[in-house]
Order: structure tokens, then sequence, then C-alpha cells
């Protein structure tokens, strides 16, 4: 069960307002700005290099922005740090695991920085994965799609009710993909949202499904 998340609701809980973003002397983001509600899965498209994992690192709070503003729940998210960041599960380009850590220890040391969780929810949720029997391997020694699952897992047991992720499906097959797919759809049934930058797009055609395309 996602921590403080209500049904899925109309109301907007995430909201970037004409996000400007300058590198160099490059303007990456031109005022961009979208409205994500509880239920929905927003996919930010578009060539590499136009910005997508640049906006999800300001929408995350990693990176500045020039101008504009990042709302949550209604309030500037400069204000409701506490909140925002309680609420928030974040997954780059890399999966930030530990080699010579079991997959089991990543995720009790992942997980346990924002919550108290046993072991047994741990083990249930790779299984869920389809990666049980990694449990007691060292990360290191996992296929670079396991090593994929299992950050993707300690992203489901925060019980976060905003997903941020960046590119997901990367290293995934696509027996992995479609079992993904699957924990995205739980996710916004129980009122969860999910913003990724992404290449292939996730649940198309579904109801709450959406993109956000960057020139």
């Amino acid at each position: 069960m996602l921590a403080q998340v209500a049904a899925t609701s109309a109301q907007p809980q995430l909201e970037a307002r004409a996000v400007h973003l300058w590198r160099g002397e490059k303007h990456l983001l031109r005022g961009v700005s979208f409205v994500l509600s509880g239920g929905e899965l927003l996919q930010v498209v578009g060539p590499n290099g136009v910005g997508k994992t640049s906006l999800l690192r300001c929408v995350a709070g990693l990176l500045p922005t020039e101008s504009g503003d990042i709302v949550w729940r209604g309030r500037q998210v400069r204000e409701a740090t506490d909140d925002f960041h309680q609420q928030l599960a974040y997954l780059a380009h890399v999966n930030g695991l530990k080699g010579d850590l079991t997959a089991l220890e990543n995720l009790r040391y992942g997980v346990g920085v924002r919550r108290e969780v046993a072991t047994d929810e741990l083990r249930e949720t790779l299984a869920l994965l389809q990666i049980a029997a990694c449990a007691d391997l060292p990360v290191r020694a996992l296929s670079a799609g396991q090593k994929r699952r299992v950050a993707l897992a300690r992203i489901m047991l925060t019980r976060a009710a905003l997903w941020i992720l960046d590119e997901p499906i990367t290293n995934l097959d696509a027996a992995g993909i479609t079992l993904f797919e699957s924990r995205i759809a739980d996710h916004m049934r129980a009122g969860g949202m999910i913003l990724t930058a992404a290449h292939q797009l996730l649940l198309q055609g579904q109801p709450g499904v959406r993109t956000l395309e960057l020139h």
C-alpha cells in the first residue's frame, strides 16, 4: 500500500510550470510545462540530447532550473521538501547498487533508509520480479537485466507515491518489460504517479498514459 496515497484523483499532484534550463550556451528546456495526477503515467519522449534526463533531474530536485516552478500538491517543491522527498522514488540510468553486496543486502539498506522493512517483504518483491533466485547472490555476479530488476524492486519497495524513472526498462528483455509494465499498472491503480524518460513507450493506449514530447 502506498504511503499517504489517496485513490486516483483528477486533482493535480505534480506540476511543472514554464521550466527553463540552459546547459552552457544551449537553451535546453524552453518553458516546459505539464501536470501529473494520481493514477497517471507521463512518458517524456524526444531525440537524444533534447533534455529528457535533465527535465527529470529538475523535477526530482537534483538540478536547479533557471526559471519556472515545480509544484507538489499545490506547494512549491522548495517549500514542501520533506513531504516531496518522502513521496519520491528516483531511478537514474545507473542502478545505484553495490556490487559486493547481495541483492537482498542492497534492498535492505536501500529501502531501510526510508522505512522499516522485513526480509520476507524483500524476498517477495524479488519473487514478483522473477529474480528470487538472485536474492543471496552478490550483485556483481548478476546479469545487466537482473541488476535492473533489483533496482526496480527498490523503487517498488519505497512505497513512494511518485516514481521518477530514467529509461527504466534499460537492459530488460521482452519478458522483463511485460513484467514491469504490470507493476506500473498496479502502482497506477493504487493512485500512484510515474514520470519517465522513454525511448520505448510503456502501456501504450492504456487509460492514464500520456506522452510529453520535447523538441
